[in-house]
């Protein structure tokens, strides 16, 4: 029996389709095997990465069409207006809309995931949050970007799906120096680790930066790509296996007809 797709829901996002993907589920095979959603430079779309949108999609709202970016680690935002062809996607980290069945993606191996949402105005959001990204402000522009949509932010809910925990993330002294210099207070995201670097806590500073951006209910969902490779793709865990490649899971958000 084919193993079901697993999305995983926030409750801050309440009846709004949604779903925190992973890798169980799909048709890919060797180190990336499961739900794999990574393209690798590929001119077309591999038949395995086709089928796993087609059940990643059906998972989170059937019929609706798939918007996806060129990621590139910053705090760049899209905002979707109509469906979107695969070979016309744009750059950036973090997609907006307030268009019915489109399904907003990110892709992640590590970095965070965050997806948002103002039901009440028909508004939503998901952002790709890498270290790079959350310092340069990724959440903070999808805000912005919704509320120029009509949402407020005040409603506004956001979910931190899976992504590396503190203490799998090891950093070095010049990672710290890089956010301690845009803010002395970032340090509290650090942990001691051995001498000459420290535990980075990705998680707790996007939260930190929804906080202070005045979104009122946000979720962190606590689960660890790095240390669950039966549910999880990690960018990290490959390279210290020494693995020749590595996969990535997709966030999904939309809106019913």
């Amino acid at each position: 029996m084919t193993e079901p797709v697993e999305a995983i829901r926030a409750a801050s996002l309440g009846d709004v389709p949604h779903g925190f993907l992973g890798r169980r589920g799909g048709v890919s095979t060797g180190v990336t095997a499961g739900l794999d959603m990574g393209r690798r430079g590929a001119e077309t779309i591999p038949p395995d990465l086709a089928e796993n949108r087609a059940r990643a999609i059906a998972a989170v709202l059937p019929g609706a069409s798939l918007a996806t970016l060129y990621q590139i680690h910053s705090a760049d935002v899209v905002r979707v207006l109509t469906a979107m062809r695969d070979e016309d996607r744009p750059r950036g980290d973090a997609l907006v809309t307030d268009r019915p069945n489109i399904l907003l993606g990110i892709l992640t191996a590590d970095c965070a995931p965050v997806l948002f949402a103002d039901s009440q105005a028909g508004v939503i959001g998901a952002a790709h949050a890498g270290w790079k990204g959350a310092l340069a402000g990724v959440t903070d522009a999808t805000i912005e970007k919704m509320v120029g949509l009509g949402a407020d932010r005040g409603r506004i809910a956001a979910a931190i799906g899976p992504c590396i925990a503190r203490r799998s993330y090891e950093v070095d002294e010049a990672f710290l120096i890089r956010f301690c210099t845009a803010d002395s207070e970032n340090e509290r995201f650090f942990a001691p680790a051995r001498e000459g670097h420290h535990h980075f806590d990705l998680e707790s500073y996007v939260a930190h930066r929804l906080a202070v951006a005045g979104i009122g209910r946000i979720e962190a969902l606590g689960l660890d790509t790095y240390a669950d490779p039966g549910r999880f793709y990690s960018y990290r865990r490959a390279t210290h296996r020494g693995e020749p490649d590595y996969g990535r899971q997709i966030a999904l958000i939309g809106l019913k007809t």
